[in-house]
């Protein structure tokens, strides 16, 4: 199971849906894509980074440690409402219920990618990771 089915499955249980799982593939796709099928994840590292805190959070998802939680609000922050409440009706449901799931499911994915390293070991590790991200605020 790749990392978009994964979360389609994880947000869909989280927030009981009655969606079909490529309808909610697609949508994580459109707001957290890369636009080759796959999670950006320096893109979510980089404007978690842009958000102060947040970079802390994002880096404790990395690897296989303890996630340090993030809130809907957080969330509804680190994305433009246009792109947020767009997700959010494409799987039928509120903006803050959206982005309750994403703070839910958001340090599973990244920790699921990273686990093992295969996420780290892409882009040197995990400052490495950050690194990519810090290179976006250029």
């Amino acid at each position: 199971m790749d990392i978009l089915e994964t979360g389609a499955r994880l947000l869909s249980e989280k927030l009981g849906l009655q969606v079909d799982p490529v309808q909610i593939s697609s949508a994580l796709s459109q707001l957290l894509g890369d636009g080759q099928g796959n999670i950006d994840f320096a893109g979510l590292a980089s404007r978690m980074a842009a958000s102060g805190d947040l970079g802390s959070v994002f880096n404790s998802w990395l690897g296989d440690g303890s996630n340090s939680p993030i809130s809907a609000q957080s969330i509804g922050a680190l994305f433009d409402d246009g792109a947020l409440e767009k997700f959010a009706a494409s799987i039928g449901t509120d903006t803050g219920a959206a982005a309750g799931g994403l703070a839910d499911i958001l340090p599973q994915l990244v920790d699921g990618a990273s686990s093992g390293g295969s996420l780290l070991d892409s882009v040197g590790g995990a400052s490495g990771l950050l690194d990519v991200a810090k290179s976006f605020l250029k």
